[in-house]
């Protein structure tokens, strides 16, 4: 597992982009289509991500693993998953609760779908 980015699900993208970088000043460091925007923060290698609201989803940090479904097989068990994998483009996404009820989410993609990612 590596953290890739935070996810914070926004009413409106638009409005989220005009205050990450024109308030912030943070960059955008990739999207995908016109609803999902992610920004560098300075000082860090993980990126803050904003897309539209998905019913039940909550802001939460999303880790990449080599298979989703592997990992929901492994310790699906021992955790309390809320989104079965789901496709998204070029991979999956899923999501369990943490011991405080707190969303994590999971994210596999083939490596020509990666997002770009900043040096540290």
């Amino acid at each position: 597992m590596r953290l890739a980015f935070t996810y914070n699900p926004v009413p409106d993208v638009e409005v989220a982009l005009s205050f990450y970088r024109d308030t912030l000043g943070w960059t955008e460091a990739w999207r995908q289509g016109d609803s999902t925007i992610a920004f560098t923060i300075p000082g860090t290698d993980v990126q803050f991500m904003v897309g539209p609201r998905i019913a039940g989803e909550q802001p939460g940090p999303a880790f990449l693993v080599d298979s989703v479904q592997a990992f929901r097989a492994e310790h699906g068990d021992r955790l309390t998953f809320t989104a079965e994998p789901r496709a998204i483009p070029g991979g999956h996404w899923a999501s369990f609760l943490d011991p405080g009820g707190h969303p994590v989410y999971l994210l596999d993609q083939v490596p020509e779908h990666l997002p770009a990612r900043v040096p540290a």
